[in-house]
């Protein structure tokens, strides 16, 4: 083997070596983005799921959605109306509410999420319509609601660590049935 012929299977050989490198840094950033597209829809599927179980009333199965201490933070005109620590109470205080209604119905909207590794950052914006009997007539009550969800992984999870859900707006109205 001469010396050119030497240098070009050098050549082939760097160049091979180099396809192969950008082949797997390729791969490694393919997978990682792939990684945050799978957390980001994990995410919106658990805020999805929790108006799902509310609309159903399965409320023993909504606040597993929420870290065994999870938080939920009710705002109302800017002002805390209610502040519920832990499984248990989300429980009581979900079944208590909803159960002044008959009909349950969420309509989630827009979502913007920021990981963090295992933690991430939501807001979400949703209204929800709550149909019930008060005063012997059927009332609508409409909800504009904008959540800002604080989540955490665990064991392989997303779940709610901190939910402050702000009623921005509030429509009453009778209807008919």
């Amino acid at each position: 083997m001469n010396t050119t012929q030497r240098i070009i299977i050098t050549i082939l050989l760097l160049i091979m070596t180099h396809m192969s490198f950008g082949q797997n840094n390729n791969q490694a950033d393919v997978q990682q983005r792939l990684s945050v597209i799978e957390d980001k829809m994990a995410i919106k599927q658990v805020v999805d799921e929790f108006s799902n179980l509310a609309d159903t009333k399965e409320i023993d199965r909504q606040v597993m959605l929420f870290t065994e201490n999870g938080v939920v933070e009710s705002l109302t005109n800017g002002q805390r109306s209610s502040l519920l620590e832990g499984r248990e109470q989300l429980k009581e205080v979900f079944s208590g509410f909803l159960a002044n209604f008959h009909t349950v119905y969420h309509q989630n909207g827009q979502q913007t999420i920021d990981l963090q590794g295992d933690k991430a950052e939501a807001t979400s914006y949703c209204r929800v319509i709550l149909v019930g009997e008060q005063d012997g007539k059927s009332m609508k009550t409409t909800l504009y609601t904008i959540y800002n969800d604080k989540f955490v992984k665990q064991d392989g999870q997303w779940l709610i660590q901190h939910r402050t859900s702000n009623f921005v707006w509030r429509e009453v109205e009778e209807v008919a049935q």
